[in-house]
């Protein structure tokens, strides 16, 4: 049998009443008991009953986790980060509920009784109708990844169109000019910065945006080989590839070793997410590092600390990864 509050009050002679206060540090505890009591959970391994707790405080201790789609645009390794950075924060104290929300068509079991705070994982700006039907709902909302206008609406991103120029301009810094660009998944938000910031790098060194070395993936492997094999059929092939993740970039890769093409001294590709695998393509894949794990950490922080950060948007730094794939050319 675990270890039980009267236990530890019995322990530390008060009430059952105080030892359940003090665990949820408040103030009406004095700082000496309610490390007294804090001290003899810790050295008893007390876990919490989350059920029980919700009974006392009339709290349902479930944060929810929503993403807006959990289809194969979501990569695994964006799914697992979100929610590694999310659970490292609200530990043991909370139920962590994950969902997509494309699942829905009716959100009437958003509520308070169900959820203490809402974290959005946004891609879509069809996000929007469950945002606002949850903040409307007095849920404490923390959105991430996509920019919405909403200033009463905690916001945290990934500087992704910062990440995108910064890519581009190294290319262009190591000699390229007819550069290509595969963009992301049409309507996610995501894909318009990037694309931002690839041609904000063009314009800002002078060199021309071609249209037909813009082609459009979505995200997933097979999309990266498909737009790959497109630009490979252009007269005049581009020297370097931009993709919008790192997925099409591995596709982009195998499309381009397919057509007897070698990277990076035919064509170099670089990506965007820093994902695991980077490191062990051949060759190893350059790439922008988007702390999605720390976009998620950052955004639970907030929405467990109560703070008022209304009227700002939270941008995460990304950073330029060089490895393999690019070569300088004169």
């Amino acid at each position: 049998m675990g270890v039980t509050i009267k236990y530890i009050a019995k322990l530390a002679n008060v009430s059952h009443t105080t030892v359940s206060r003090a665990l949820n540090d408040s103030p009406l505890v004095n700082e000496e008991t309610k490390n007294k009591i804090k001290a003899i959970a810790k050295e008893l391994h007390y876990v919490p009953n989350v059920s029980a707790r919700s009974l006392v405080t009339r709290k349902s201790f479930n944060i929810g986790l929503f993403f807006s789609t959990m289809g194969e645009e979501t990569t695994p390794e964006f799914f697992y980060q979100t929610i590694m950075g999310v659970n490292s924060v609200i530990k043991g104290n909370y139920n962590l509920v994950v969902k997509s929300i494309d699942d829905y068509n009716d959100f009437s079991f958003i509520d308070k009784k169900n959820f203490d705070g809402i974290i959005v994982m946004s891609q879509s700006d069809n996000d929007d109708n469950f945002i606002d039907y949850a903040h409307n709902k007095k849920i404490p909302v923390v959105v991430l990844n996509r920019y919405i206008t909403d200033n009463s609406i905690v916001n945290v991103l990934s500087a992704d169109m910062e990440g995108a120029y910064i890519a581009t301009k190294y290319l262009i810094e190591n000699g390229h000019k007819n550069i290509a660009f595969i963009e992301g998944k049409l309507g996610f938000r995501a894909s318009k910065e990037r694309k931002k910031g690839f041609i904000k790098a063009l314009e800002k060194y002078n060199i021309k945006i071609c249209k037909e070395y813009l082609v459009r993936g979505n995200y997933t492997m097979e999309s990266g080989y498909k737009a790959m094999k497109k630009l490979l059929d252009i007269k005049d092939r581009p020297t370097a590839v931009f993709c919008s993740n790192d997925d099409m970039a591995v596709g982009a890769m195998k499309a381009s070793f397919e057509a007897g093409f070698t990277i990076p001294d035919d064509i170099s590709i670089i990506g965007f997410d820093n994902s695991s695998f980077c490191r062990f393509t051949i060759p190893a894949l350059t790439t922008v590092k988007r702390d999605i794990s720390g976009v998620s950490k950052k955004g639970a922080e907030i929405l467990l600390s109560g703070k008022d950060c209304k009227n700002k948007k939270i941008y995460i730094d990304t950073e330029l990864i060089v490895r393999e794939s690019v070569k300088k050319i004169r």
